[in-house]
């Protein structure tokens, strides 16, 4: 088992972790800096709270659980308001990206996310399952319906 709260350990964490946090927070928060906001409370979270993995897989599982909490949080408190998330703030636009990634933004979260960590992180069914802690056939059934949703937002741009 490794805690974290040294110097040394949370620089690897976000040299190891920060970009593909970074990209799974930008395909739910229309903002760059929303984003990066997410990811850094997620590792001063674990710097306060000195969490500890038991291996390397538990890590990353760890941190991309709980990005994608902190990044629901955020639009849970933003539809709460009943204000458009994209109008909170006009600290900056994202990057220019892929529009499949802007258009894999636009789908709802379970799908998104499912969809990111499979084609943008290449994980597998089963190792998705493992780290949103749900069956591998209900990762099936997003991918599934995520692919639908997808297919007819393209479709729907190109006419």
């Amino acid at each position: 088992m490794v805690s974290y709260g040294t110097n040394d350990s949370i620089e690897r964490l976000v040299e190891t972790y920060s970009g593909m946090l970074l990209r799974l927070a930008s395909t739910r928060l229309r903002n760059t800096m929303d984003a990066e906001d997410a990811v850094q409370e997620v590792f001063l979270y674990l710097i306060e709270h000195g969490v500890t993995f038991k291996n390397a897989e538990h890590e990353k599982a760890w941190l991309i659980r709980a990005t994608l909490h902190r990044v629901s949080d955020l639009r849970r408190r933003a539809s709460e308001k009943e204000i458009p998330y994209e109008d909170l703030s006009d600290r900056g636009t994202a990057p220019p990206e892929a529009s499949l990634l802007e258009e894999l933004r636009s789908l709802p979260e379970t799908y998104a996310a499912v969809l990111y960590l499979f084609y943008y992180e290449g994980y597998s069914i089963r190792e998705i399952a493992g780290l949103l802690k749900i069956s591998q056939a209900a990762v099936g059934t997003r991918l599934h319906r995520g692919r639908t949703l997808l297919k007819r937002i393209l479709k729907e741009d190109l006419e």
